[in-house]
């Protein structure tokens, strides 16, 4: 595992023989953390899935404004949290499916959401609140990111990127 404080450092992640990719990054505003947004959204071909993981107020929406920005889908400011719609699909140059699962209750309402055909689109589909997920699960490479506040304005950011072997091996 590296340790990075953003943007000193690039994204590259260290080459190793394992199909899972880690680095740990922090951020000290909310610029810093939209701008490594928008460098990760470098790293993601899809179909991709993105589980955010994170306390309240961690920044997962405001990571997800850069990668969507990133990936040319839509400006940051028309990117929000899809809490109650559960469900925002953007369309620029890219196709990306922001999911926020935070009000979901029950494998029922996880299941009416359709994610396995939102995956298999040509499409990033990022989740906040993705633990509620079952990762082994998903067929597609994907990324795990966790966000934790580390001050009032600084942020550490751990992304692990799972290949798919990995995805059909766990």
């Amino acid at each position: 595992m590296s340790r990075d404080v953003y943007p000193a450092n690039s994204l590259s992640p260290p080459t190793s023989a394992s199909h899972r990719r880690r680095r740990d990054i922090v951020t000290h505003s909310p610029d810093e953390t939209l701008a490594f947004g928008r460098d990760l959204a470098v790293l993601l071909s899809p179909p991709c899935l993105v589980l955010l993981e994170g306390e309240l107020g961690s920044g997962k929406t405001v990571l997800t404004k850069g990668i969507v920005a990133g990936l040319d889908a839509a400006a940051e400011s028309e990117v929000n949290s899809p809490t109650f719609a559960l469900v925002h699909e953007y369309a620029g140059r890219r196709k990306v499916y922001h999911l926020d699962l935070y009000r979901v209750e029950s494998g029922r309402e996880l299941a009416s959401l359709g994610l396995d055909e939102l995956l298999a689109e040509d499409a990033t589909v990022i989740v906040e609140w993705g633990e509620k997920l079952l990762r082994a699960s998903a067929p597609v490479p994907r990324f795990e990111i966790r966000l934790e506040h580390g001050g009032e304005s600084e942020r550490h950011i751990v992304v692990e990127e799972i290949s798919q072997i990995d995805s059909l091996i766990d």
